[in-house]
C-alpha cells in the first residue's frame, strides 16, 4: 500500500472519532513524520487544509500546550457577526425601524418582517447572514416574537400605530423620570378545584395528578380572578386574586392594593401614576365605573392618574401579558389550583431568570355586577382628554387639587 493510499484509509478510519482540535495534531504528525512534502500529501489523501496542518505543527512545537478540554487558544475561532462587521446592528435596526412598535425602552418591541426576509435585504447590502443570526441580534436588541392576535373587526383602527407611538413615548418618559409606570390587566379566570390545568410537569411514571375527567362545571364552583400589575421600570409584578367578579371596581382596588403594598414605597416621589391598560374588560375605555373608581383613587393617593389604553385587538401586546401573565402560566402548568390559597403560593413563587419577582394577595371583598355611576358622580369627575385620542387617553385629577 503507497503511503498516500495509507494515510488515506487511516483518515477514513480515524476521521469521524476526531474532534476538530484532535483532528489537526493528527495531521500535523501524519506530516512531520514523512518530513518534506509531507503536509502535501496530508493534504491531498485527507482534504485538510494547508493553514489547518500548519496550526497542528504550530501547537506541537508550542512549550505552552492547551488544556485537554481547549479546542483553540483563547480569542480564537470565528469572530461573531457584530464583531466583525460593527455596522451589522445598525443595518438590521434601519430594515426594522419603519414596522417596528417602539423602541429599546419601550414595553411594545416587536416587527412584523420575519427573519429569512431581513437576512436576504442584508445580504443585498452586503453582509452575509442567516435567519439565525438575525433572530439571535433581534432579540438581543429586545425584540420579541408576538403571536397573532384575535379580531373581530377585520381591519385596524386607522390610528392604530400613531396610538402605539404615544404610548411609547409616555412610556419612555415615565422610566427617564422615574414615574411610576405599570402595565394593568385581568388573567382569564381560573376554575378553583381539582380540574385539569395545561402543561405537563414531572413524576415518577404513573403518579400523574388525578383530576376530575369534565371541566363544565355549574355556577356554584369557586372561579379565581388574577388581576396582574407589571412594573417595568423595577420588573416586578404584583396579582390581585378576586373571588367575586372582576369588575371596574375590582379592577382599580388592584391597583390601590399595588400602590399600598408596592408603589408607594418604590416611588416615594411620585408626582403620578401611569397606567397603559386595555380598551376593554373591567379597565376599558368605555367604562364610567373605571373612571369612577380612579377618581377616588386619585383623591386617596393626592397624585394624578394618567391612563393611556391599547388600541381595539392589541390586548397581547401590553407588556403584563408576556412579562408578568406568561411566567405565572409556566409557573404553575400541569398543576390543578386546588384552592386560592395554591393559585396565591403559585403565583408568589414565580421568579425568572431576568429578576422577575411578584406579590400576590387573596382579595376576598365583594364586587357586584351592575353597579352604575350617577350623572352628579360622573359630572364630579376630573377628567382631563388628552388632545390626542381623548378616549384612549385621558388624566383624572384628585378632587383635593381644586379647592387649593
Amino acid at each position: 500500500m503507497t503511503t498516500y493510499a495509507l494515510i488515506q484509509a487511516k483518515y477514513a478510519a480515524l476521521g469521524p472519532h476526531l474532534g476538530e482540535r484532535a483532528r489537526r495534531i493528527w495531521a500535523a504528525t501524519e506530516a512531520s513524520a514523512l518530513g518534506y512534502g509531507g503536509i502535501s500529501l496530508v493534504l491531498n489523501a485527507t482534504g485538510i487544509a494547508r493553514s489547518t496542518i500548519h496550526r497542528g505543527l504550530d501547537e506541537l512545537n508550542d512549550s505552552k500546550a492547551l488544556s485537554a478540554e481547549r479546542i483553540r487558544k483563547p480569542g480564537g475561532g470565528r469572530k461573531k457577526l457584530a464583531e466583525r462587521d460593527p455596522s451589522f446592528p445598525k443595518k438590521l435596526e434601519n430594515l426594522v425601524e419603519p414596522l417596528t412598535r417602539g423602541d429599546p425602552e419601550s414595553p411594545l418591541r416587536w416587527t412584523c418582517k420575519s427573519t429569512r426576509r431581513l437576512a436576504n435585504e442584508l445580504r443585498q447590502q452586503g453582509t452575509p447572514v442567516s435567519g439565525q443570526t438575525v433572530a439571535r441580534q433581534l432579540k438581543g436588541l429586545g425584540y420579541s416574537l408576538q403571536g397573532n392576535r384575535k379580531t373581530e373587526e377585520g381591519n385596524d383602527h386607522p390610528h392604530r400605530n400613531a396610538q402605539f407611538e404615544h404610548i411609547n413615548r409616555k412610556a419612555k418618559q415615565c422610566l427617564s423620570s422615574g414615574q411610576p409606570l405599570v402595565s394593568v390587566d385581568t388573567k382569564k379566570k381560573e376554575l378553583v378545584g381539582n380540574y385539569k390545568n395545561n402543561g405537563r410537569k414531572w413524576h415518577r411514571k404513573g403518579e400523574a395528578h388525578k383530576v376530575n375527567s369534565h371541566d363544565f362545571p355549574g355556577p356554584e364552583v369557586p372561579r379565581a380572578f388574577p388581576y396582574g400589575v407589571y412594573d417595568p421600570g423595577n420588573n416586578v409584578g404584583f396579582v390581585n386574586v378576586g373571588t367575586d367578579h372582576d369588575t371596574s371596581a375590582f379592577a382599580v382596588a388592584s391597583i390601590r392594593a399595588w400602590w399600598q403594598q408596592m408603589g408607594k414605597a418604590a416611588y416615594p416621589r411620585a408626582k403620578h401614576i401611569q397606567i397603559m391598560a386595555d380598551s376593554g374588560g373591567s379597565n376599558g375605555y368605555r367604562r364610567r365605573l373605571w373612571k369612577w373608581e380612579l377618581q377616588r383613587l386619585a383623591d386617596e393617593t393626592e397624585l394624578p392618574i394618567r391612563v393611556c389604553h391599547f388600541p381595539p385587538g392589541t390586548s397581547k401586546w401590553n407588556k403584563v401579558e408576556h412579562r408578568l401573565f406568561s411566567f405565572i402560566s409556566q409557573n404553575w402548568k400541569g398543576e390543578p389550583l386546588t384552592s386560592y390559597e395554591t393559585i396565591v403560593k403559585l403565583i408568589s413563587a414565580t421568579t425568572t431568570e431576568t429578576g422577575l419577582k411578584v406579590e400576590c394577595r387573596l382579595d376576598m371583598s365583594k364586587y357586584p355586577l351592575g353597579q352604575e355611576v350617577s350623572k352628579e358622580d360622573w359630572k364630579s369627575i376630573r377628567l382631563r382628554p388628552a388632545p390626542f385620542h381623548g378616549e384612549w387617553n385621558y388624566e383624572i385629577l384628585p378632587r383635593v387639587m381644586a379647592k387649593l
